[in-house]
């Protein structure tokens, strides 16, 4: 599905719900899932492969953390 689809799809969601729309957007549920996948396996690798990014670091972006622990996780993780 292409993104701009995914993310009117989204916005008629919100609004359906009855929820503030400028509190949701595609990026901030991408962002959730991310932090919730992580948040289960611990796992920065298991965060990449969902998102479908090539660098484990883009995947951390998605995460909210620390640049500098960010740094440490990808450098303790083989891939």
């Amino acid at each position: 599905m292409p993104t701009r689809q995914y993310a009117r799809l989204l916005q008629e969601w919100v609004a359906g719900a009855g929820l503030d729309l400028s509190l949701y957007d595609a990026h901030s549920m991408r962002r959730t899932k991310a932090t919730l996948v992580y948040k289960r396996t611990g796992s920065p690798r298991a965060v990449d492969l969902p998102l479908g990014h090539s660098k484990i670091v883009s995947a951390v972006s998605h995460l909210g953390t620390e640049v500098d622990y960010a740094l440490s996780i990808a450098e303790n993780v083989e891939v």
